[in-house]
């Protein structure tokens, strides 16, 4: 197998891809079953005392907006190694 002869542009885009849809599919399905914990253990804090709903609620909103900014910075990520991956010009010579 002569490596000088492999389409190593073909092969970048294809592994580039190839990473990115397992990328995606953790980045999302993490954060979602840890705002689903979140959300759940806040709903049953409130429920043993109502009285402290207001804080509790905030304090739920704002991790849930965390694990989300999460979810949003994996997609950034997925999507610059697809369509504007920095590494392109380097592994391809150009």
């Amino acid at each position: 197998m002569d490596w000088s002869t492999l389409p190593w542009d073909k092969i970048f885009v294809i592994v580039t891809v190839l990473v990115a849809g397992p990328g995606i599919i953790l980045g999302i399905t993490v954060p979602a079953i840890g705002q689903a914990i979140v959300a759940y253990s806040g709903l049953k804090a409130i429920s043993r005392q109502p009285e402290a709903g207001d804080r509790i609620n905030s304090i739920v909103l704002l991790s849930l907006a965390m694990l989300e900014s999460l979810a949003i910075y994996v997609l950034a990520v997925i999507l610059i190694l697809v369509f504007a991956n920095p590494m392109r010009a380097f592994m391809l010579g150009g």
